[in-house]
């Protein structure tokens, strides 16, 4: 099936324990868009996600499943779906949550800004864009983050760790996503960053974030650790870059 001008798509959607979210979210985006696929990728949930997902596909020929043998962060997952999509021969490579956060229901709006974009991110920190039953905290943390991406890395992506977005096939190719290393939440901010050094457009769209009510979030203070030593890492090096190319034309 094809989404109307942009070819075959494909939505990435990685799980772990998500047995109370995974049938209810793939029902509301087969519903949304018929036209699109959908790529469950499993990390060894023992809590029978997996299976649930297997069931799914055998009902579904627009549905599969990729089955991973560990738990090894979100952009492990990720990564290993966009090579199956990839070697699949898709047009358009998406990603979006498993727990309801991201409402298939406005997945037209990426699409459609797709047209005329090579990455395009829901964005909760644009006009138009908000959250849903977040608390202050939570907001602030995020808010702050993004902040500090645009600071070190000199973007103007206003909401560069989130996770709702469609690739062109073309502009996972550019970025040669094997050299991506990234394994936790990070992953969204180096797969932007390095759409912005290929020379690539990336737009964002507004979308309402509406925090899970099933299940467990994988969010800690390790995660939050690892993205702001890697942000650090980037920013630092993209300076010293910088200084270097003002000393070579001096």
């Amino acid at each position: 099936m094809t989404y109307d001008g942009l070819g075959r798509v494909v939505m990435v959607i990685p799980t772990y324990n998500e047995s109370l979210n995974i049938e209810w979210i793939v029902s509301r985006l087969r519903t949304a868009q018929p036209g699109v696929d959908v790529m469950i990728v499993d990390d060894n949930s023992p809590d029978g996600t997996g299976d649930l997902a297997d069931k799914l596909a055998a009902e579904d020929s627009q549905i599969s499943v990729v089955h991973r043998t560990e738990k090894a962060g979100l952009g492990a997952a990720y990564l290993n779906g966009f090579r199956v999509a990839l070697d699949a021969g898709y047009d358009v490579i998406g990603e979006m949550d498993a727990d309801g956060s991201h409402q298939p229901e406005q997945l037209h709006r990426l699409l459609d800004a797709l047209r005329t974009a090579d990455l395009v991110i829901g964005a909760r920190w644009i006009p138009g864009g908000s959250v849903v039953n977040w608390p202050r905290s939570r907001e602030i943390l995020s808010r702050g983050g993004n902040l500090y991406v645009r600071m070190l890395l000199g973007v103007k992506i206003k909401d560069a760790t989130a996770g709702f977005r469609v690739f062109k096939r073309a502009t996972l190719e550019a970025i040669d996503i094997d050299n991506v290393e990234s394994a936790g939440y990070v992953f969204q901010t180096d797969m932007a960053w390095r759409t912005l050094q290929a020379g690539l457009t990336v737009r964002e769209v507004p979308i309402e974030f509406i925090e899970r009510e099933r299940g467990d979030s994988k969010m800690s203070g390790s995660v939050a650790s690892e993205s702001l030593k890697r942000v650090t890492r980037w920013g630092l090096h993209e300076r010293w870059n910088r200084i270097k190319r003002r000393f070579g034309r001096g």
